[in-house]
């Protein structure tokens, strides 16, 4: 059963462990953010909007995080298609080609940002093996497309032996490491050691960080992302920004990472867990990283029942474009935190 509670009664109950929790103040504060290290990753649905970011986005955005998630415009504007971009239909993969022929032509007509910035960036792709919501043959063909888009051998990780299930994957917390099942967090050991999945996905994006901390004592902001999205687009009232104490100063410059939930997963359906608990907050607050948490909730306009990211097309068909309106939202958000306070 999913866990619903607002932001309003864990701060009144005193029940959220961890980070303070601010009160919504009426717009995103500005941080002084470095724009050159802004960088993304997801789980299921929104690992396919971490892959349309870093595609669309590849001047800006420095390296993504793809975990459990398909090819870049793999659904071509159809959720016909989203059976066989998640892997789920036998003897029939996604095939690459085709999406790097139509981000080919995306880019000639100046849609998203020339394929040729995609040469340097960094980019981590995870599928469990006991994963059978988004299986692995998709998650292929996502390895395949950078690979065809020239993303570079040593800048590309692909992690695809882990026995784990549908989840972003934490040393300790969560689900055993096979479950298919909310919240999507879920903990998994190599060896003797747990697998710290938001670690690994941050080291191989910006290199060696620091150790991550126990316990974070950065705050977590709750903002209204009306500014930046409608409700037409799906996106909640609410979204959150997790800041270190080291970059609540001005000269921090620090840098910008946002961690995208996947279906079922928004603060509506699992509670304040994907921003708490999946281990994104313990690496930022030891390597200046603000870690900024969009939100989308299940609804009926746009009809959209699991909440899941847009990556078909329900927003309209310049979904996968810069002027798709969840990309230009969650961009528009880490421009917002790239302002002088």
């Amino acid at each position: 059963m999913y866990t619903t509670r607002s932001l309003a009664s864990f701060v009144l109950a005193g029940v959220l462990s961890g980070p303070v929790v601010a009160a919504p103040p009426d717009s995103l504060p500005a941080y002084g953010a470095d724009p050159q290290q802004t960088s993304v990753s997801g789980l299921s649905s929104g690992a396919f909007m971490a892959v349309q970011l870093q595609v669309a986005y590849s001047r800006s955005i420095i390296g993504a995080g793809v975990v459990a998630g398909g090819p870049y415009y793999c659904a071509a504007n159809s959720m016909t298609f989203a059976g066989i971009c998640m892997g789920q239909v036998p003897f029939f993969p996604p095939n690459p080609a085709l999406m790097v022929s139509a981000a080919k032509s995306f880019a000639s007509s100046r849609l998203i940002d020339p394929l040729s910035g995609l040469g340097g960036r960094r980019v981590y792709v995870f599928s469990g093996t006991d994963d059978t919501v988004v299986r692995q043959p998709a998650v292929d063909a996502t390895v395949s497309f950078f690979q065809q888009v020239g993303i570079k051998d040593d800048n590309l990780k692909y992690v695809n032996e882990l026995p784990a299930g549908h989840a972003v994957i934490t040393p300790s917390f969560g689900n055993d490491c096979s479950a298919n099942a909310t919240p999507y967090i879920s903990r998994c050991h190599v060896g003797d050691a747990g697998y710290d999945q938001a670690g690994a996905l941050l080291q191989h994006i910006y290199g060696t960080l620091r150790p991550r901390v126990d316990t974070p004592t950065g705050q977590i902001v709750s903002f209204n992302q009306r500014a930046y999205a409608p409700a037409a687009t799906g996106m909640a009232d609410t979204a959150y920004l997790y800041v270190p104490q080291s970059c609540a100063a001005s000269d921090a410059h620090c840098k910008v990472h946002v961690a995208i939930h996947g279906c079922a997963q928004s603060s509506e359906s699992v509670g304040n867990q994907f921003y708490t608990d999946t281990g994104y907050n313990n690496w930022a607050d030891s390597n200046n990283i603000l870690v900024l948490y969009p939100q989308v909730n299940k609804s009926t306009v746009p009809f959209n029942p699991q909440g899941c990211w847009d990556w078909w097309g329900y927003t309209g068909g310049n979904y996968a474009y810069r002027s798709g309106a969840q990309m230009k939202a969650i961009v528009g958000m880490v421009n917002r935190l790239a302002k002088q306070p």
